[in-house]
């Protein structure tokens, strides 16, 4: 079977500087730091900066990015960890809450790079966080970058991305509308 060529996107340009968090589970180190170095060296290479925070597990990666979009000012989120199938559901959980989660904060207009993998195995796990190969958190890195541009280049200083509720509700049985 021929390998497939992957087409990769060239790194963006930033006019002025973006500021990235890195949010990992070291459950797996090896791999962990793997997939960190090259989300690093992916940053670096666009000319941003990084910071790193830990998580116990890839279920807390989706609140603590969530954290740090309401009370810090990162541009852009790198999600990193490693979730290998075990013996019980548990992984499916884990998969599906955590990937579940991050989606839902980038429909709310956070600009996320999810690497966190889902393997069957530790070899697999290996390959895909291997520094010289396909290394997932230089990609969830590039993806976060991409999106960073893209929101700023949409962006306006009167509009925020994402979704937004209305600033008034609206009571059923009620003529009038409370403002918040």
């Amino acid at each position: 079977m021929a390998a497939i060529e992957h087409h990769v996107l060239d790194r963006p340009d930033f006019d002025r500087p973006v500021k990235v968090l890195i949010v990992v589970s070291p459950y797996y180190k090896a791999i962990a730091d793997n997939m960190v170095a090259g989300a690093k060296a992916e940053i670096e290479a666009a000319g941003a900066t990084w910071d790193l925070i830990e998580m116990p597990g890839a279920l807390e990666i989706p609140t603590a990015i969530g954290i740090a979009e309401r009370m810090s000012n990162f541009d852009g989120y790198v999600a990193l960890g490693c979730v290998i199938r075990g013996e019980t559901t548990h992984y499916d959980t884990v998969c599906n809450d955590s990937s579940r989660a991050l989606q839902l904060l980038g429909l709310q207009g956070v600009c996320i790079g999810n690497g966190i993998l889902t393997v069957e195995n530790i070899a697999q796990a290996e390959v895909r966080a291997d520094p010289a190969a396909q290394n997932k958190g230089g990609g969830a890195a590039a993806a976060a970058l991409h999106l960073i541009a893209l929101a700023r280049k949409w962006g306006r200083s009167d509009k925020e991305v994402g979704f937004r509720p209305s600033s008034e509700y609206q009571i059923a049985g009620n003529i009038g509308s409370f403002q918040r």
